[in-house]
Formats: structure tokens, sequence, C-alpha cells
């Protein structure tokens, strides 16, 4: 059974940081392509980060470019996001999820994925 935990959400003030972790357990990790989206109030939830699992090539939505960083350590088994300059906007709950099979095409896109975890709440105060 897979699972995805995540972990390091929280409260902080514009221009702050914080590093939010998944652990995932239940997979074979270094075959999983793993990803982060995000989902504020009354909105659809939206892609952020990914990085694929054949290539290693590593994507951003636009939003986050040049401020947010996504990681991997495989013998961990957890995925990492990195926020630095944090903005009100990026306040949201914030999702791990992966994929065994997802073609760079569709990594941007949340129906590619199988697994979910929880979520972890980020809160950017201005």
């Amino acid at each position: 059974q897979v699972q995805l935990v995540e972990s390091g959400g929280g409260l902080v003030q514009a221009g702050g940081s914080l590093r939010l972790s998944c652990a995932a357990s239940g997979l074979t990790f270094t075959r999983y392509t793993m990803a982060w989206f995000r989902q504020a109030p009354g909105k659809e939830r939206e892609f952020v980060a990914v990085v694929s699992q054949r290539t290693g090539s590593i994507f951003y939505a636009d939003s986050v470019k040049g401020r947010f960083t996504i990681s991997k350590d495989n013998a961990k088994n957890t995925v990492s996001l990195q926020m630095n300059n944090l903005k009100p906007e990026d306040t949201a709950v914030y999702y791990c999820t992966s994929s065994a099979s997802v073609i760079q095409s569709q990594m941007r896109s949340r129906s590619a994925y199988a697994y979910w975890g929880q979520g972890t709440q980020v809160t950017v105060s201005s």
C-alpha cells in the first residue's frame, strides 16, 4: 500500500522560507516520478513542481520558478520542496503525489498521478 506523508507546513511571514518533506512508503521509490501540487481555498489544485523518475528532469510552475526547489532523496525515500521568498499568494494546502508511469507532457496534470498525501497547510502572512 502506497503512503505519502507530508510535513513541514506552517505559518510564515512574506519573504520567509519553509521546507516541506514527503515520506514515501509502499513503493519502489526510484521508479516513481514525484511531484508537488497545491490548492488554495476556492481554487483548483495546481501543479507546483515535479522530478522525473526516468530522466531526473525537474520542472516548475512559472509562479514558483526561481523561488522553490524540489529535490529527491532516493536513500531516504523522501521528496522535499524548499520554498524561499514566500508570498501571500503561496498560501495553500500542499500535496505530495507520485506516479510510476507519467510522461513528460502530462507531468503538470493532476489526473496523471495515482497516489496523494493528505496535504500540509502553508500560510503566508503579508
